[in-house]
């Protein structure tokens, strides 16, 4: 009967485990797919631009979407066309400062053929509160395509969501490997599993 409790642990604990490592559960921020990414702009029906914001001065592998902590320090927002159509087009960034409309950065209407564009606030934004960042598509013929997404400056010190994903892993992968190297740690395990499935 402990036997199979003990089994019927095991494949509890290692479904949980492979949920852990699946990437449709990690992928934009825990959520399958990019319907569910929440740094993305549609700019026309089914076609979109993802950005990341970085502050490589005091967060240098942290990425930022939705919040960026500090102020007054050199921010780098990415944009990468998740469609080639755009490569041809010209397209216009703007930051402002809401709910006024002043505007803190502009780049004028170009086309990136790269598929990748680089914002670089090189102060970063001198006060808290909230950001729009307005993107135009501006064809050759037609009218201009606008797109508009939120950010939050100046919360304060943050680590990332992906940060603390890592620390989690890392220490799931620490105890996976005890539970897979010692017969003892192994065994404590599947009991304590099988007492609170029971």
């Amino acid at each position: 009967m402990i036997m199979i409790k003990s089994n019927k642990a095991k494949k509890t604990f290692l479904g949980l485990s492979a949920l852990l490592f699946s990437a449709s559960l990690w992928a934009h921020g825990g959520a399958a797919g990019t319907d569910t990414d929440q740094c993305k702009f549609e700019l026309e029906k089914d076609h979109w631009l993802h950005y990341t914001a970085y502050e490589p001065g005091s967060f240098p592998s942290e990425e930022f979407c939705a919040s960026i902590p500090k102020l007054d320090e050199k921010i780098l927002l990415v944009f990468d066309y998740q469609d080639q159509r755009y490569r041809g087009h010209a397209v216009e960034f703007e930051v402002t400062k809401e709910p006024e409309g002043t505007r803190v950065f502009f780049l004028p209407a170009a086309k990136h053929k790269s598929g990748t564009v680089e914002l670089v606030l090189p102060n970063g934004v001198k006060e808290a509160g909230k950001y729009l960042i307005h993107i135009s598509l501006v064809p050759d013929k037609g009218e201009k395509l606008d797109a508009h997404m939120s950010f939050s400056a100046g919360g304060g010190a943050a680590t990332a969501k992906t940060t603390y994903a890592l620390y989690a892993l890392g220490i799931f992968g620490a105890f996976f490997m005890g539970y897979l190297s010692s017969a003892g740690f192994k065994r404590k395990v599947d009991e304590t599993v099988a007492k609170i499935i029971s």
